[in-house]
């Protein structure tokens, strides 16, 4: 499997990201697993949330379609009855293959006073094509209690839209997740110029490909890599 970070910019304009995004996921080959920067077609537009989620309705579909021989994980604002969430579908051959609505909300971000909170309950392990997959979003990657419900997988991917100021602690924390779960771990960021970027992969030894300056970054999930590296460093993982 072929892993892919994205790190874009998201303006103003709804479909101008969209499109950049179509162009992305077009550019990947087959049997990629595709992961977007979080919220990356709409930002978080507490002004404009009816708006987002209903473009949000219209492109489901079409992503749906995009994800034939590939995995997209991406974002989205989401409207149910009354209450509005920060949702994160798998979609996988052309169908959704996992659903999972942020829980922890970012207060300084004023997060909970904008979205719902998920189900805890909704960050766990579950599998595709027999390699297991979690996911945490954004600042929920700042609790390690999560990581510890996570043991064993074999990748996660961590949609982001973390702030410059706190560039430092988004590599030091996804670098330190790949090596306390012993797994690759597949971070997305947003490349806004109040964004720390700093999108990547890491491998479970530790080994680290960032590029602020790509759009695109990659490397090949390895099975066998993540068994070598349990074997020789036994921490209980199999």
């Amino acid at each position: 499997m072929n892993l892919v970070a994205l790190q874009t910019k998201t303006t103003n304009d709804f479909n101008k990201n969209y499109i950049k995004l179509k162009e992305l996921i077009s550019s990947c080959e087959e049997g990629s697993f595709i992961v977007a920067p979080e919220l990356c077609l709409t930002g978080f537009c507490y002004e404009r949330m009816d708006e987002a989620s209903y473009f949000t309705s219209k492109i489901i579909n079409e992503i749906k379609q995009l994800s034939e021989n590939k995995t997209i994980a991406i974002s989205f604002i989401q409207k149910q009855d009354l209450e509005y969430f920060n949702t994160l579908y798998i979609f996988h051959n052309k169908k959704i293959v996992h659903r999972q609505s942020k829980y922890k909300l970012f207060p300084l971000g004023n997060e909970h006073e904008n979205f719902k909170e998920g189900k805890e309950d909704n960050i766990k392990i579950f599998e595709i094509d027999g390699i297991k997959v979690a996911a945490l979003i954004c600042f929920e990657l700042r609790f390690t209690k999560y990581w510890l419900k996570l043991l064993g997988v074999d990748l996660i991917i961590n949609p982001s839209m973390w702030g410059a100021e706190r560039k430092a602690h988004y590599e030091t924390l996804t670098n330190a997740l790949a090596l306390a779960n012993q797994c690759y771990v597949v971070a997305a960021n947003s490349a806004n110029d109040d964004m720390a970027s700093s999108s990547g992969i890491v491998s479970p030894w530790g080994e680290v490909i960032r590029d602020d300056n790509k759009e695109l970054i990659e490397k090949e999930l390895d099975l066998k890599e993540i068994k070598r590296v349990r074997k020789t460093i036994k921490i209980g993982l199999s």
